[in-house]
């Protein structure tokens, strides 16, 4: 019992005598001292001591190879740490300042890289995802031989791929409000803007589908052409996808809108 004191004694001594120096370091007016030490604590992993420093030197060392260094690292300490909107700020901080060095590359695609990693989920607002779209765009067409460039188109097909998936589960909320009209627009545009949609297939059997919900919604001047609608979307998904398991699904409502077509 009593070793076990004397060892909680001495770790509490050495902390706080660990707490008083780098308080000491924090009131010296070295800055050169300063910056060895947070280089130190940076490489030693402590990135919470180092960026405590690297807050301090930012402006005493601004537009100098010291403060080049102090931008990036603590861009990497946020990201280090997991925080990646700061990070992302000040990657983008340094491609600014920086924009001649070595590491404005690495920074351009560390900034997109870390607007990626906080796009949100799909049934959030996609502001960031489309944040991080532009940003890796932008780092493409700057650096079209950059060592990142094969990882951010990965990174582009990711979040386009997102945006496509939240647009498609909007058609498909519309149809199950029993809002045709909106739900027919939606699954256009979804088409128009991705033409090469993997969803392609359900998208035209959920057309035919929400068309021939639509025609019985409607008045009747209106019915011909939404049933004639339903049919075609039909026809098209049966001679893209001959073997497409959709046709099943498809084909009671497509039987009901031919009769209807011969009553009209």
């Amino acid at each position: 019992m009593k070793k076990r004191i004397l060892i909680a004694t001495c770790f509490a001594l050495l902390v706080l005598s660990s707490c008083n120096e780098f308080a000491r370091i924090l009131r010296s007016t070295d800055n050169d001292m300063k910056y060895e030490v947070a280089m130190d604590y940076y490489d030693r992993k402590d990135y919470n001591h180092a960026l405590q420093l690297f807050d301090l030197m930012q402006n005493s060392f601004r537009n100098t190879p010291k403060g080049e260094m102090i931008t990036y690292r603590t861009a990497m300490c946020y990201y280090l740490t997991y925080d990646y909107e700061i990070a992302a700020y000040y990657f983008n901080k340094f491609v600014t300042n920086y924009p001649f060095s070595t590491e404005a590359e690495r920074a351009a695609y560390m900034s997109a890289f870390c607007s990626y990693m906080i796009s949100p989920n799909i049934n959030l607002d996609q502001e960031n995802t489309h944040k991080a779209i532009q940003q890796l765009e932008a780092y493409i067409e700057r650096y079209p031989q950059g060592d990142s460039v094969l990882r951010a188109n990965e990174l582009l097909t990711d979040l386009n791929n997102k945006l496509e998936e939240k647009d498609y589960n909007i058609c498909i909320l519309y149809y199950r409000m029993e809002n045709y009209n909106a739900a027919i627009t939606s699954f256009e545009n979804l088409l128009k803007k991705y033409p090469n949609t993997p969803h392609r297939e359900e998208i035209l059997s959920d057309m035919a589908k929400t068309y021939y919900d639509y025609a019985e919604n409607s008045v009747p001047e209106k019915q011909k052409e939404r049933y004639e609608a339903c049919i075609e979307r039909y026809n098209t998904l049966s001679y893209l996808y001959p073997e497409s398991p959709y046709l099943k699904e498809v084909e009671p409502s497509v039987i009901k809108a031919r009769k209807k077509l011969e009553n009209l």
